[in-house]
């Protein structure tokens, strides 16, 4: 602590005795050059009685350093390891955690949803069509009546009212569907095993 405290002082001491140089000086010989000394000569005496009086009032010296005009005319630049985040990086961030299923499971309404995994066979609830570029529907408890077309889709996707009209009530079950296709499921089922379908995992928010 003692060896701190010399060094601290050594340092105050040179600040506030150093000597101008030979340009300084004849800036000072027509400007208030003994106002400015007296006034240095007024701090260091009391950095020094500050400091001889106690080890607590190294806080006190410290601040006077620090409220010195020198080193208000010079401030420390401090080099910060914290990288800023800009809005790409935050985007990189967001997208970091984000996951996809693999596999894909799609299931009946006893299923629970989440990001499916060979460990965690959850089905997803975040598919969407490659062929249409629309998000798949899910409705639990119901299957899609046998006379369902191309065509009623494509008109009535994503209009919840119009599509209740084919829709069968059926414990269990999910009806899934999108503007070009639609599945009835009642067990768990791995979406690699339909060739026809063109839904992926939208990616899940953690």
């Amino acid at each position: 602590m003692a060896d701190d405290l010399d060094r601290l002082l050594d340092e105050v001491e040179k600040r506030l005795y150093r000597l101008p140089g030979p340009k300084a000086a004849g800036r000072h010989r027509h400007g208030d050059s003994e106002e400015e000394g007296a006034a240095a000569a007024g701090r260091s005496a009391k950095l020094f009685m500050s400091a001889g009086s106690s080890e607590e009032d190294i806080d006190d010296i410290i601040d006077e350093i620090c409220n010195d005009s020198s080193f208000a005319k010079t401030p420390l630049k401090l080099k910060s390891n914290s990288v800023s985040l800009t809005p790409e990086s935050n985007s990189a961030v967001v997208q970091a955690h984000r996951k996809r299923c693999c596999p894909v499971y799609l299931g009946g309404s006893s299923s629970a949803y989440g990001i499916g995994t060979n460990i965690s066979k959850r089905t997803c609830d975040q598919l969407r069509c490659t062929a249409c570029d629309f998000r798949v529907s899910l409705f639990n408890d119901y299957i899609w009546d046998q006379s369902c077309d191309y065509l009623f889709f494509r008109n009535n996707m994503p209009e919840i009212s119009k599509l209740r009209v084919k829709m069968i009530k059926k414990k269990g079950a999910r009806a899934y569907a999108c503007q070009c296709s639609w599945r009835s499921i009642d067990e768990l089922t791995d979406l690699q095993t339909d060739q026809q379908l063109r839904w992926v995992c939208g990616k899940h928010a953690e």
